[in-house]
């Protein structure tokens, strides 16, 4: 049967009305070099950053610290540092100084014959009454690559909560670093290695960190690189012994040699 004349005019409209691009699809547009995944990614730390801000936003301080850097009397995390108080609220790190955020592999996925791939949670379990109790590590590092760095460990039933838990406490444990030249002519530019020979142990592990000169890189392990490129290092020898496969410990070792860039070596 043939249609009506009000029909067709519905039809009509119905076709021209506009469809609203998914939030992925208007990503692309502005950025075509990227992929439909790390469009993704991208959205997931817009969605990350925002929610942070509103938590800061609804924040209340419990801490007599927390409640001068709210109202703006301490408005730099340096000053924080030289107090030599114990940070107890994330926040206060989070609304003084931008971070970045890293994991480290910490783990291992299960593989024939001990060829598994490392990966950044270490699953560990407990036999009980009731079956086997599972528990999910996670090492996590914060820093701003202007001298700032922290490292924290975070263990839950879940793996998503124990990466929270690790920010957190990376977050608490933020240190300040002292950056330094190779060269002390090269310093009309900014700093770039560790100011002298410094070295940091933990457990077997025994790191030793060394000035290295402009354009070297850092020649380190790829977990202590991650935490060097967060601190602000860009140029670094480095040497190390023990049982430098166990990352907990080597990362420690390499906090511990950071901290000591912050005394003078007095001769």
């Amino acid at each position: 049967m043939p249609k009506s004349k009000e029909a067709e005019k519905t039809e009509v409209v119905a076709s021209e009305a506009p469809v609203e691009p998914t939030p992925e699809e208007v990503a692309a547009e502005f950025t075509p070099e990227l992929t439909p995944q790390q469009v993704k990614e991208k959205l997931r730390a817009l969605d990350r950053k925002e929610a942070s801000a509103e938590a800061l936003n609804r924040w209340v301080p419990k801490t007599a610290l927390g409640r001068q850097v709210k109202s703006g009397d301490i408005k730099e995390i340096d000053v924080v540092l030289n107090l030599n108080k114990r940070i107890l609220e994330a926040e206060i790190v989070e609304s003084l100084v931008p971070l970045e955020t890293d994991l480290l592999a910490i783990g291992q996925a299960k593989g024939k014959f001990g060829g598994g791939k490392r990966r950044a949670w270490r699953q560990t379990q407990k036999k009980t009454m009731e079956g086997n109790r599972i528990t999910f590590s996670s090492m996590a590092i914060v820093g701003d690559r202007k001298g700032h760095v922290g490292v924290g460990l975070g263990e839950s039933k879940e793996t998503l909560a124990s990466r929270e838990k690790a920010v957190r406490r990376a977050k608490l444990n933020l240190i300040r670093i002292t950056r330094g030249f190779e060269n002390r002519e090269d310093t009309i530019k900014a700093p770039h290695t560790v100011p002298f020979k410094v070295q940091g142990k933990c457990g077997s592990v025994r790191l030793t960190l060394y000035p290295a000169p402009r354009g070297t890189g850092l020649v380190v392990g790829n977990e202590c690189k991650k935490i060097l490129q967060l601190a602000g290092i860009q140029d670094v020898y480095s040497s190390k012994r023990g049982k430098t496969r166990t990352t907990f410990n080597l990362a420690n070792a390499c906090i511990e040699a950071l901290k000591k860039t912050n005394f003078e070596v007095i001769q």
